[in-house]
């Protein structure tokens, strides 16, 4: 186990030749991934243990990160999925009656390689600048020149299929509460889930079945749902053809559909769409979206560097239900005659604002018109 104050160098090389110097938070090793930022003020352990964010090293702009340290109840899967964490200044205490450890500790115990002691607000403006680039973070290689070869050699994040690097290995129920007398039979298709979805879904009541998201869907229908979940992940939407299939045969069948971030995204390639890939994308807990429906503004917690093409929407039976006033882009949309609906951004939150909790109810609403 690592001393707390062990004053041990890190550096953090970008592809385009940006090299920044600190010092080592967490494991001791070297690691590569696009480089993001996360605006969040609080969180880092919901961030960690996303697993739309696996293979990103994530920055967090907030510059004080571990002061309530890690426990057990806010953990978004089984362990950290970030492929590195880059911080300003690193407490090593934590102060809370909720902790169960520290955050260091829980970085070197699960492999995480981290630094600390950068300018995060110096790298939060040249990604926003340049764009989200590939890095690497390294304790064990002072040779900084040895370091920008290694990122620009490091995968890219165009074309990477993750989501069947994260899914669940096999099939799994999460049950409705006892309360509910019929619940909804809800087939989940995890291309990265957080847990607190299973929670709102449940919450809502539905009994559902996660499924791998690699699960052709002939044997999803056999399971006789109510409903399909498409969950949040990691990666370029494109190459997951095996997601995009069985949400075709899902709209064929007339099944309601509710999708969310990647599953937003497949969704609107299974409904002949595109994507594309933002510049930085969003990541944060503070992120406005109209409801362009209700007039209503939501403010959104978000994690996504791909978006849907509003191209989409030159089609009639295509409409656009939220936009992000940020930047203008997608982040909603239904089908005008068949039951599905989807959101770019994360209604259950976790960390962020509970303005978007409805959207379980509308997926429940969807099911209980098509059973009728």
């Amino acid at each position: 186990m690592l001393e707390p104050k062990a004053d041990v160098k890190a550096i953090l090389a970008l592809e385009d030749g940006s090299v920044f110097e600190g010092r080592s938070f967490g494991h001791r090793g070297e690691t590569s991934g696009e480089v993001v930022f996360n605006t969040a003020l609080c969180g880092y352990q919901e961030v960690l243990t996303d697993p739309s964010y696996a293979g990103q090293v994530v920055t967090m702009t907030y510059p004080h990160i571990g002061n309530y340290g890690v426990n057990r109840e806010d953990i978004e899967s089984a362990r950290p999925q970030v492929a590195g964490f880059v911080v300003r200044e690193a407490s090593t205490m934590a102060s809370s009656w909720r902790a169960a450890g520290e955050l260091h500790r829980y970085l070197d115990e699960n492999g995480i390689v981290g630094i600390s002691e950068i300018d995060t607000r110096a790298l939060t403006r040249h990604l926003r600048d340049q764009g989200a680039q590939r890095g690497v973070i390294s304790t064990v290689d002072g040779d900084a020149p040895a370091l920008v070869r290694k990122a620009r050699g490091s995968r890219s994040m165009i074309g990477a299929d993750l989501a069947r690097e994260v899914t669940c290995a096999e099939p799994f129920r999460v049950p409705a509460p006892d309360d509910v007398a019929e619940p909804y039979a809800v087939v989940a298709y995890d291309f990265g889930m957080k847990r607190n979805i299973l929670r709102r879904l449940a919450a809502a009541g539905c009994s559902v079945t996660v499924v791998p998201a690699t699960m052709p869907a002939s044997e999803a229908l056999a399971l006789r749902p109510d409903g399909i979940f498409l969950s949040n992940g990691p990666g370029d939407p494109e190459p997951v053809r095996y997601g995009i299939e069985a949400s075709k045969a899902f709209i064929d069948a007339g099944l309601p559909i509710f999708g969310i971030c990647l599953g937003h995204q497949i969704l609107g390639l299974a409904c002949g769409g595109k994507t594309f890939k933002l510049k930085f994308g969003h990541r944060g807990a503070n992120h406005p979206v109209k409801n362009l429906e209700t007039g209503r503004v939501e403010v959104t917690s978000q994690n996504h560097g791909f978006a849907v093409d509003p191209v989409l929407f030159e089609r009639p039976e295509y409409i656009l239900t939220h936009l992000n006033l940020n930047d203008g882009t997608v982040e909603g949309f239904r089908h005008r005659d068949r039951p599905l609906i989807s959101v770019q951004y994360h209604p259950e939150a976790s960390p962020g604002p509970h303005d978007s909790h409805y959207l379980f109810k509308d997926f429940v609403k969807l099911m209980e018109e098509w059973k009728g």
